[in-house]
């Protein structure tokens, strides 16, 4: 008689412990997709921010070339690629790229032309504050600012910089070379030469007023 009772007090405990680890797998279910909601927001939103921070940034081949180098088997054959990179808010770079194809020449000329990003003051009518020359090779450029309305009188890879760049007024000369990675190069050593007339007052040591004098 005893046996019975103590095969039914086992089973109504069997029967209770079931529902409770079902609770605790099922908690832990909703715990981990929770956690995977927050990764994929946070996931998201990091996405939107590297998205936000590239679209800043404006990218145009200027020129694509195959080239070749001569090594013991014979011709190895690659592609250059001349980019320039700008934001058009006064920031602007040229970077030049080579590689077995094109999408990845374009890829390496973004990335040096990032690296190698010169600030261009501007003023208030998105022009250039004095008149400025740069030099690279055998190209020479002359830039010059002008009256609103102009807008950018300049050819070849020298009108690609100055747009990126910002600059909505200017005249542009090109001197020398026509080679339109040394153009693009002088450009930018022009540009990197500007100065406001506040920090030329500073570096001469005397008052604004005595500069517009």
């Amino acid at each position: 008689m005893t046996e019975p009772k103590n095969q039914s007090k086992t089973k109504k405990a069997s029967s209770s412990e079931v529902p409770a680890a079902a609770e605790g797998q099922q908690d832990q279910q909703q715990q981990q997709q929770r956690r995977s909601r927050g990764e994929r927001r946070g996931g998201g939103r990091r996405d939107r921010r590297g998205q936000d921070r590239d679209s800043e940034w404006q990218e145009r081949v200027v020129q694509i070339r195959r080239v070749s180098k001569t090594v013991k088997g014979g011709k190895k054959m690659s592609f250059r690629a001349i980019v320039v990179v700008g934001n058009e808010r006064g920031q602007v770079g040229v970077g030049v790229g080579k590689a077995g194809d094109v999408i990845g020449a374009v890829r390496k000329g973004v990335a040096d032309g990032k690296k190698h990003i010169v600030k261009v003051p501007l003023t208030r009518n998105s022009s250039i504050p004095t008149l400025s020359n740069g030099r690279d090779g055998a190209a020479s450029v002359l830039i010059r600012p002008a009256a609103p309305g102009t807008g950018v009188i300049a050819g070849g890879s020298i009108r690609t910089v100055l747009e990126l760049a910002g600059i909505k007024n200017v005249l542009a000369k090109r001197l020398g070379s026509k080679t339109p990675l040394n153009n693009a190069r002088a450009a930018m050593v022009a540009l990197a030469s500007l100065r406001t007339h506040k920090q030329t007052a500073k570096e001469r040591g005397i008052s604004l007023e005595q500069i517009y004098s």
